[in-house]
């Protein structure tokens, strides 16, 4: 027979279990909650270890190199690279940097493919306090020429490839008096004026140089500046400062990484999505990344086979590519534990995650600027985080992270009669907003008006500013929260924001052209929106056959791949907002719909390297192509 105790004991595990049975029966999704705020609050956590350590991300690779030297750290093209053959490369660097006497916290500008020495050179300038601006290798003419300017690097490093020094040779004469250096080549192969970056540090020591080369670093000095497209139209560098850094290299502990991890880079490592999350958690794990110059579907779980990846980084559009491919028994084979990334579309998050055996997949939402971010850690399908009043009552993590209503007319969150924002209610969707902490010194690098465009003021109390991601998401009845769309002036195609205003600068300069209204349009299959022009012509005019010629070689000569319209819409009579904005909404709705648009239809032709007519026989064949 039980003893008084036992049966006390029984009843308050019977009162326990009720209880949570019927917390879950009332909010099923409490575990989720539950799950999210302790994986969350570890990040924060071990960010205020770190940064009460004293320690930089470079001191932290510098100590596993001492730890570990022969440990391998990147894998690039089958070649391996040690902690110790990348620190001594990186020191040859620091010491070279040390030659140019430059002012402390002096910014170099680097343009360098998805390689090793990218590592080492950002690694380089980093030991002697410099700041790298890393400057999109896709770039050429006006926006290659701003994003280098922006910067006001003092020295300008172009990595190997004819192809980068060939855009740098385009824009030579727009740059201001500095060195640029070239890796890859020697010196009697460069034009005049040009440095060989090669032949310079064979000449420097791959020595540690002295920390107190550095002292001057602090938490608020910029780190890297990484280039996002926003509302200005040009690319906007974005200020990542050493604090920042620690707080992001903690990212993947949510996901228990380790040294024994291997993550797996395809993205652009100008992109806060391959370095802030990829290369900097291995900077402070001490684990090994194999890189990748550029993505390759057929190649990309051959290549996880090969070098036994354990973590996959992506971007939903890869994902899209991967399952075109035809199936294969070796699909689920491989040591992939996770998939960490943000876009992965709903249609195709199940079957990829059963088709190819993937565990766990963790959609982050974010920007690389931004003061928050959100995640999805359950593998619910299509989402991109939660925000439940759970959460925000248990964590502070979630506390001051809103949804808040918007005026897609107007382009401007809703306010009530007070003027404050008004938050979204389960089945709405809204603008997310994180809050701007006291240490806020801008977003961006430049003009202070770049920044000021990113903050909402004034948003529940008077004087309080939270940053506006400009995204649409989505809060269900059970508070997931989904991506829906950009706002204002940026669409996304091809896992790049795309700038409608960079688009209408370089279309407005054809003498043809009165007015011009940009913005993105959904293709079926495809991630994102892809680009699509209204044009009016002054007069009225005609369109003819060397007009659109003429708008095709702009095009293709001022604007990146990804940012060229596919379609063109001629348009006698362009509709405003009582703000005398263009408005979209009608355009995005009819988009390339050729029963629904009256106006001529183009689409762009690489074949005949013009804009051609837009009919239903060649809408189903582009629709079929890769676009």
């Amino acid at each position: 027979m039980p003893t008084p105790k036992e049966i006390a004991l029984g009843a308050v595990a019977g009162t326990t279990t009720t209880a949570l049975l019927a917390w879950k029966t009332l909010f099923p999704y409490i575990v989720d909650d539950i799950k999210t705020i302790r994986r969350t609050s570890r990040v924060a956590k071990i960010a205020g270890q770190q940064i009460m350590t004293g320690q930089f991300l470079v001191d932290v690779f510098e100590d596993h190199v001492a730890r570990d030297p022969k440990k391998t750290f990147i894998i690039h093209e089958d070649k391996q690279y040690s902690y110790e053959c990348v620190n001594a490369m990186a020191n040859r660097v620091a010491s070279l940097a040390l030659t140019w006497n430059l002012e402390p916290s002096s910014t170099i500008a680097t343009m360098i493919y998805n390689e090793a020495a990218f590592v080492w050179t950002l690694l380089g300038l980093l030991k002697v306090g410099l700041s790298d601006a890393f400057i999109n290798y896709h770039l050429t003419a006006k926006p290659l020429l701003h994003s280098l300017n922006i910067s006001e690097a003092k020295v300008i490093i172009v990595g190997a490839g004819d192809e980068l020094l060939d855009s740098i040779m385009e824009v030579r004469e727009g740059l201001p008096a500095v060195p640029i250096y070239v890796q890859g080549r020697a010196q009697e192969t460069l034009p005049p004026g040009m440095l060989s970056f090669d032949d310079a540090i064979l000449r420097t020591l791959p020595t540690n140089v002295c920390k107190s080369v550095r002292s001057h670093v602090n938490l608020m000095s910029p780190m890297c500046f990484i280039y996002t497209s926003g509302t200005t139209g040009l690319p906007k560098p974005a200020i990542i400062n050493h604090a920042k850094s620690i707080g992001v290299s903690v990212t993947y502990s949510i996901l228990d990484y380790s040294p024994s991890d291997v993550v797996y880079i395809v993205t652009p490592l100008y992109h806060s999505a391959a370095t802030l999350l990829c290369l900097f958690n291995t900077f402070y794990t001490g684990a090994t990344m194999v890189l990748r110059k550029k993505f390759s579907a057929s190649h990309f779980f051959e290549d996880c086979r090969r070098h036994d990846v354990t973590v996959i980084q992506y971007i939903g559009e890869l994902f899209r590519y991967i399952m075109a491919l035809p199936e294969t028994p070796l699909d689920p084979v491989h040591k992939i534990r996770v998939a960490f990334g943000n876009g992965l579309r709903q249609d195709i998050w199940t079957d990829f995650q059963k088709r190819f055996n993937i565990p766990w997949i963790i959609e982050i939402f974010g920007a690389t600027e931004a003061t928050g971010a959100l995640l999805n850690i359950t593998n619910k399908v299509g989402a991109c985080g939660r925000l439940s009043p759970f959460m925000r009552w248990a964590s502070t993590e979630f506390k001051d992270t809103f949804i808040v209503q918007y005026d897609p007319i107007e382009d401007t969150p809703i306010r009530d009669k007070r003027g404050r924002c008004i938050q979204v209610k389960p089945g709405e969707q809204g603008l997310l907003i994180t809050p701007i902490p006291p240490t806020y010194t801008g977003f961006y690098k430049g003009d202070e008006k770049l920044s000021e465009k990113k903050i909402l003021r004034n948003v529940f109390e008077e004087g309080d500013s939270f940053f506006n991601f400009g995204d649409l998401l989505y809060l269900d009845k059970d508070y997931y929260i989904y991506f829906r769309d950009r706002v204002g002036d940026t669409f996304r195609w091809k896992g790049e924001n795309v700038s409608t205003r960079e688009v209408c600068d370089v279309i407005s300069a054809l003498d043809f052209v009165q007015d011009v209204n940009v913005y993105g349009v959904r293709i079926p299959g495809t991630e994102g929106r892809a680009g699509m022009a209204a044009i009016s012509v002054t007069g009225n005019a005609d369109v003819t056959a060397d007009m659109l010629q003429s708008l095709y070689q702009l095009c293709q000569k001022d604007l990146p791949s990804y940012a060229r319209p596919l379609f063109i819409r001629f348009q006698k009579d362009f509709i405003v907002t009582q703000t005398m904005k263009h408005r979209k909404l009608e355009l995005v709705e009819e988009g390339f719909d050729t029963v629904k648009v009256k106006d001529p239809l183009y689409y762009m032709d690489n074949d005949k390297k013009t804009y051609s007519r837009l009919t239903e026989t060649s809408k189903d064949r582009l629709l079929q192509s890769r676009l």
